[in-house]
């Protein structure tokens, strides 16, 4: 293996104390890269790589650095085809690093957890296994962590509030995707952007980005792993009729899952069976509130308990709109167990049995954080040799209560609303005849619903025959299951090759 490490000249900035509020020169750390030779199999293929780790500074308008961004790149060797596709790779949180689509699905190795959801991980040491179902045959791949997440960092001038926002990010992702192109000679090479979670709600505003600002970049296709690009379909509230349809049918899947309802039948058969009983009846009589009859009323409650698995008395008491926290903790508390939000394959055993809702945590978040935490520090130093001064954030709460999803400028009326950047997807594909879009959804997924992905793409002006849906028996990060982590894969290899 060769290592290489890169360093520049150190970049000065001026700053003021607090004491005399003259300038005083502040020096910006030197951008670090660690750059080593690697090969693996994909694709039935022996493919020689490079794997680049390196921040790239972000610059203001008046030049000035205001940030760095960490990135990892996976380049193949042998070829200075300016014409190789290449993908961009986040998580998304906000807040997330892209530890979990780096250790999870895209990166040449892969952090093993229980398939099947029934251990948690434990402590280390954790495994770590070749990533058999690879894509650098088809394209390089750069992973990506948002400024605050990972090593990325504000630097110099900058501040996080310039960072840290809806429009904001997108902003930032955009200019490291253009300079990295500019960088790398790729501007005429296919582009692909692959989000998960809030990460789709960002390939979307990127996306946006990309096609102004005076140097237009259009991206050939987005990979949306557990869309969120209309937030009121995946927002479990009160009064919030739309989601009460949008997550139901991920509550029969759960509800199949653990053997409390559709018995007898294949998944795929209850799931469709729901979705025709959520969209036929159940949202007529959410609509209809208190004016429904006894009798519809009765015959309602019966059916939610069929799909379901909960009691007739529980639905009674819900007044026939049941939350995501309380279907968490209700559905298996017979057998003192709370299951997962992201993951409702998942199981957790709460000491506290009497609350509505989740006491613990998320135990599809819980089971796998210190596996994939670990894996990704270990890698990163054992294998790709990077040595940093500071630690790596897998994620940073402190991003939650500072984020600004405001999408409109301060001058401008805004009244708070659920996020949707899903209009501005189907401009883009109207905009780019050649932008196409994999939808990839968990049948377990009780934060971002399978059946959420589909009321948002049958709207919005979404062109639909340039949209491909795919389903896995896992959750929100499917990878996690054995089998749906090979169908993913094969999945996306198609939608890469349009074979």
């Amino acid at each position: 293996m060769k290592i290489q490490l890169l360093l520049v000249f150190v970049i000065p900035f001026f700053g003021l104390t607090q004491d005399d509020k003259k300038p005083v020169l502040k020096p910006i750390p030197a951008p670090k890269e660690f750059i080593s030779s690697h090969s693996g199999t994909y694709g039935g293929k022996t493919i020689k790589y490079r794997a680049i780790a390196n921040e790239t500074y972000l610059k203001n308008q008046q030049g000035d650095t205001t940030a760095s961004i960490w990135s990892v790149t996976y380049k193949a060797e042998g070829t200075e085809n300016v014409n190789r596709p290449v993908m961009f790779v986040f998580n998304g949180g906000p807040g997330s690093a892209s530890v979990w689509l780096h250790m999870g699905l895209f990166g040449p190795q892969l952090t093993k957890v229980h398939s099947d959801a029934i251990e948690d991980d434990g402590a280390a040491p954790y495994p770590l296994v070749n990533n058999n179902f690879g894509l650098l045959d088809l394209t390089d791949i750069v992973f990506i962590d948002p400024v605050g997440t990972g090593y990325s960092q504000v630097l110099g001038k900058g501040k996080v509030e310039e960072f840290w926002g809806l429009n904001e990010d997108a902003a930032s992702i955009a200019q490291f995707i253009r300079t990295w192109v500019t960088k790398n000679k790729r501007w005429n090479a296919p582009k692909y952007i692959a989000g998960e979670s809030f990460g789709t709600t960002r390939a979307v505003a990127v996306t946006e980005q990309l096609e102004g600002d005076g140097q237009e970049m259009a991206i050939n296709g987005l990979i949306l792993i557990s869309q969120a690009l209309d937030y009121q379909g995946s927002t479990s509230e009160h009064d919030n009729i739309v989601s009460f349809i949008t997550y139901f049918p991920s509550m029969a899947a759960t509800a199949w899952y653990h053997k409390k309802a559709g018995q007898g039948k294949t998944l795929e058969a209850f799931v469709e069976e729901a979705r025709k009983f959520a969209l036929d009846e159940y949202v007529s009589v959410l609509y209809k509130g208190a004016r429904i009859s006894d009798s519809e009323r009765k015959n309602i409650i019966n059916k939610l308990t069929y799909f379901t698995g909960l009691s007739a008395s529980y639905i009674e008491l819900s007044d026939l709109n049941i939350l995501i926290p309380r279907f968490r903790k209700e559905l298996l508390r017979d057998q003192g167990k709370t299951i997962g939000q992201l993951d409702g394959r998942f199981m957790g055993f709460e000491s506290d049995q009497i609350d509505d809702k989740p006491t613990l945590g998320d135990p599809s978040s819980y089971n796998i954080s210190g596996a994939y935490t670990a894996s990704l520090n270990h890698y990163l130093a054992a294998t790709l040799n990077v040595e940093m001064d500071r630690p790596y954030k897998t994620s940073n709460h402190e991003i939650d209560n500072k984020w600004r999803w405001r999408d409109v400028p301060d001058q401008t009326y805004w009244e708070p609303k659920y996020v949707n950047v899903a209009r501005k997807l189907g401009n883009s594909m109207r905009a780019n005849k050649d932008l196409k879009v994999m939808v990839a959804s968990g049948y377990y997924d009780l934060i971002c619903p399978f059946f959420d992905a589909e009321y948002t793409f049958a709207r919005n002006g979404i062109v639909q025959d340039r949209v491909t849906y795919t389903y896995y028996e896992g959750g929100h990060m499917m990878y996690v299951h054995d089998p749906s982590l090979q169908k993913i894969a094969q999945d996306i290899r198609s939608f890469l090759t349009g074979k």
